[in-house]
């Protein structure tokens, strides 16, 4: 059995509008603690993420606790809305959910999303077959892989996760690299 928790990462400085290195606020930064100790019993044998700043942020407290390095991979990376900053995200957002071919002229489909996240995760199974791992990830990016395994995750999962600052989806794949099943976690409520 191969298990990912896949960690959306913290609260993001949405003042700063460069995807690539848009730091996590300072209550982020605080809460990433929260990933460390989900994580710290998980018996986690690798961290991975995306190569944006605040998705390795976020599993860095964790990675650094460990001895862990982290490895980035690329294609985990955040869909690209566009090349300007739009106003209107939701609207946005719910064109892309009805329509997953729909994107800006410099952005991605959620299709394209999709496709480069899956092929990702694939790779990762077959590398790290049997382990349990953390990856460092993105609100669209992790939506999208939710969805590619139920197809009942839509729109509306992706507007309650994201919301959330650090949100945890663990999945389980057979040894083969079958999707066994998937798990939500909220990291701040009690009952988790």
């Amino acid at each position: 059995m191969t298990t990912i928790y896949f960690i959306r990462h913290a609260e993001p400085d949405f003042n700063i509008h460069d995807d690539f290195s848009r730091p996590l606020t300072e209550k982020g930064q605080t809460n990433c603690a929260l990933v460390t100790k989900f994580l710290r019993d998980k018996n986690i044998d690798a961290v991975l993420s995306s190569p944006y700043l605040r998705a390795r942020d976020t599993v860095a407290p964790f990675a650094e606790s460990t001895g862990l390095e982290i490895r980035t991979i690329g294609d985990f990376r955040e869909r690209k809305v566009d090349d300007e900053w739009i106003l209107s995200f939701e609207d946005f957002t719910k064109k892309q959910w009805a329509d997953f071919t729909y994107k800006l002229p410099n952005g991605e489909s959620l299709e394209e999303v999709r496709v480069r996240n899956i092929s990702a995760l694939e790779g990762v199974l077959r590398e790290f077959s049997g382990k349990t791992l953390a990856i460092g990830t993105h609100g669209t990016a992790l939506s999208v892989i939710a969805h590619h395994y139920d197809n009942t995750y839509g729109y509306e999962g992706f507007a309650e996760m994201k919301r959330i600052f650090s949100w945890v989806l663990k999945m389980e794949f057979s040894g083969n690299g079958d999707f066994v099943g998937m798990k939500k976690i909220d990291l701040f409520r009690a009952d988790r």
